[in-house]
């Protein structure tokens, strides 16, 4: 049962990411009439369908009991004020890092931004040496070094990757790059900060979660307040939104439950390989379906260096050595 639950997560897992970057790249450059979606309000849309996710789990937890489910929240949640706050900063930092998605696949195709997006392997490994004080093997030290190689030369610019880029999209590929980045370092430092506080209580993830959806919701109503009050209060909350803008969001929410339950079943290799297989996946549809990305034999290189450093940075075989990220 446990291994069926493995590869079912895993599974789950590829599907999401891929889904996510692809429909979300689509979502932001197709052109339709009216106003487009406000990435703002998709991110809070996203931590309430999370919330209400959780509390299903709770539920189901509690053998579908509201009087189980009502104590467990009180007691876990309004009582515990102090480990409640706790998971501002990190909700914070998540709810930044969810708009900087939104930005660079705005301005990146999805391709470049799954292999650039695959540093945040390099900063989650920092942030744990330094405020978990994890030992790094040998292996992961060297599998980062490739990860940087690897990342640099998918962003190494070309003569046609720039005419394409011209021709393919009006963002800019700066910003683009600098949202990634900035996202990496938010994911890095969040998902160590939450691991944290995950060893050092008893509460389930289920809960933490709910706590980070709660907080998540206020920091996004802030920013969509202001940065984009004006255009709510003038085309209303869930102007733009469509089928395909329901999908975004869910997949969104979807996310932070498939990874505690990757966390939960699966492992760091075969976490890799399911990072790996969405790369893939994503450069070939961005290619034939999407039509906004022309590999290069230097992306392809920077690419297989990438998805080899996934591979190498789990194989570590000393348990010290293996990191999970929130």
């Amino acid at each position: 049962m446990s291994a069926n639950l493995k590869y079912l997560s895993l599974g789950i897992l590829v599907f999401q990411t891929t889904s996510l970057v692809l429909t979300m790249r689509y979502s932001r450059t197709l052109k339709e009439e009216g106003p487009r979606y406000l990435s703002s309000t998709a991110v809070v849309v996203a931590e309430i369908l999370k919330i209400m996710a959780c509390i299903l789990l709770v539920y189901k937890e509690s053998q579908c009991s509201l009087r189980a489910l009502n104590r467990i929240l009180n007691d876990e949640i309004l009582n515990k004020p102090m480990e409640t706050i706790k998971l501002a900063i990190p909700s914070g930092i998540y709810t930044l890092q969810n708009n900087l998605l939104y930005v660079a696949l705005s301005n990146l195709d999805a391709a470049t931004y799954q292999v650039t997006y695959q540093l945040k392997i390099l900063t989650t490994a920092l942030f744990s040496v330094s405020m978990l004080s994890k030992k790094l093997g040998v292996y992961q030290w060297l599998s980062l070094v490739i990860l940087m190689t690897g990342v640099a030369f998918v962003q190494w610019p070309s003569d046609s990757q720039e005419l394409d880029s011209k021709e393919l999209s009006a963002g800019s590929q700066f910003v683009g790059l600098m949202a990634v980045l900035t996202a990496c370092f938010s994911s890095g430092f969040a998902g160590v900060y939450f691991e944290k506080i995950l060893k050092e209580t008893k509460q389930s993830v289920w809960i933490r979660n709910i706590q980070l959806g709660f907080f998540g919701s206020i920091f996004g109503l802030m920013g969509v307040y202001i940065y984009d009050g004006e255009l709510v209060s003038k085309n209303g909350f869930f102007q733009g939104y469509n089928r395909l803008t329901w999908i975004v969001v869910a997949l969104q929410a979807l996310g932070g439950l498939v990874i505690a339950a990757v966390i939960k079943y699966a492992d760091n290799i075969l976490k890799g390989f399911a990072t790996s297989l969405s790369i893939i996946l994503s450069t070939l549809i961005s290619y034939f379906w999407l039509q906004d990305f022309v590999p290069t034999s230097v992306f392809f290189l920077g690419a297989i260096l990438v998805i080899a450093a996934t591979f190498l940075y789990g194989y570590d075989p000393r348990p010290a050595g293996n990191l999970t990220k929130a």
